[in-house]
């Protein structure tokens, strides 16, 4: 079934199908299986895993090389340390420091620009921090711990976690008290939560596009400062590193070619009337 029909059920929430592939790599160690091809790798990857263009990119792939490919649901910190584990081939990420020190380290490779979104500060409509007023997102950070207003936080060492503890550091802030909320989940999971407490959240502007439509507590408040870009990257193990290392290689240049940017910059229009992430051309302009 391809993702256009699949769109139509509703959410993006990646089918799981447990086929002769999913039995070689063991079951409980992915999210979903994409493809029943003879060539396995497994790629580790949070948002894009869970608002379906990983799904997508996969599809294209393995009609090309006779591939499966093994989603290991992980947030950048934790898929980084799969990769550093041998656990994962390859890993489409958001944490640049952590990524150039991979490299540096020797475990990691093939570096490769493949898009961004930006992140949103969402809130209660009647914006109780007044966030809408602020100049930048630090500055929209010390509002809501001013005013003590709820403010959820992924507390997971993903991409997300170390942007937002970022910018307290920018704030010149450590959050602590019973409005800071510790969710320990993943970003439409915490997305929702911020939504049923009537919270501030820092999420990525695809999960956004998402979710939404089921959101009504919720609307974006502060927005458009260019920390708030937020950079992916793939990187795969080094040559000969791991079996899957060959064909997630392959990937990560099928992910950064023509081909592959179309898929990126045109996933979403088709169900929400506009884009998801932005390709990496687009992307360049915030590269550090």
């Amino acid at each position: 079934m391809k993702r256009k029909e699949q769109l139509l059920r509703g959410i993006l929430i990646p089918i799981v199908l447990l086929s002769l592939a999913t039995a070689a790599w063991g079951a409980s160690d992915c999210k979903a299986v994409y493809g029943d091809g003879t060539h396995k790798f497994t790629l580790a990857t949070g948002s894009p895993g869970e608002l379906g263009l990983l799904e997508e990119l996969a599809e294209a792939f393995n009609e090309k090389h006779d591939t499966a490919v093994c989603w290991k649901k992980a947030g950048s910190g934790a898929s980084l340390k799969l990769l550093k584990a041998k656990e994962a081939d390859v890993v489409m990420v958001h944490a640049p420091a952590a990524e150039k020190n991979a490299c540096a380290e020797g475990w990691a490779c093939k570096r490769t620009l493949i898009g961004s979104n930006e992140f949103y500060i969402v809130g209660p409509k009647d914006d109780p921090a007044g966030i809408a007023q602020a100049e930048t997102a630090a500055d929209a950070y010390a509002r809501i711990a001013k005013a003590e207003a709820k403010f959820l936080s992924r507390g997971d060492n993903s991409g997300t976690h170390k942007k937002e503890m970022a910018i307290w550091k920018q704030a010149g802030m450590e959050p602590s008290g019973d409005w800071y909320i510790v969710t320990k989940d993943f970003m439409m999971a915490t997305l929702k939560e911020a939504n049923e407490v009537n919270g501030y959240f820092m999420t990525d502007s695809s999960t956004w596009v998402a979710g939404k439509k089921q959101l009504d507590n919720l609307a974006v408040l502060f927005r458009g400062d260019p920390f708030l870009v937020n950079v992916y990257h793939a990187l795969c193990q080094p040559k000969g590193a791991t079996p899957g290392q060959k064909y997630a290689s392959m990937f990560v240049d099928f992910v950064g070619s023509d081909e592959g940017q179309e898929i990126i910059r045109n996933y979403g229009k088709y169900l929400y009337g506009e884009a998801m992430y932005n390709d990496a051309n687009y992307a360049k302009q915030y590269e550090h």
